[in-house]
């Protein structure tokens, strides 16, 4: 299991951001490692309409990944891939970074097994 959870400021221009693109990035570096099972990956996004970033410069945007994971994997895994993930995002919001002032964070957090419920037919 890999979730993917996109937050971004509503300011971010839809064409410099291709969250479409971001998403298939993600996907297959998260299936190429071979940690994670493509069908249990999803996507989404959420776009922030309310937002303030530190002095509240309205030119200022953020990206805010937020990826949940099974349990499973050792700290040492999840931080490579972490860190795998981290550049692919940066990389990606590079056009972005190049032309206004942008806040990126990522987060990976490990779900409780025993309290974790899933029911699928893909």
């Amino acid at each position: 299991m890999a979730h993917f959870i996109y937050e971004y400021s509503a300011n971010l221009p839809a064409d410099q951001l291709d969250l479409p693109g971001l998403m298939e990035k993600m996907h297959t570096a998260a299936a190429a490692s071979g940690i994670f099972p493509l069908s249990g990956m999803r996507s989404r996004a959420i776009r922030c309409e309310d937002f303030r970033i530190g002095d509240g410069n309205p030119e200022h945007g953020f990206v805010n990944l937020s990826m949940k994971v099974g349990s499973g994997r050792d700290l040492e895994t999840r931080m490579a891939m972490g860190r795998t993930l981290f550049d692919i995002l940066i990389a990606h919001l590079q056009p972005i970074l190049a032309s206004r002032g942008l806040a990126i964070s990522f987060e990976m957090r490990e779900l409780e097994e025993h309290v974790k419920f899933n029911h699928r037919n893909i």
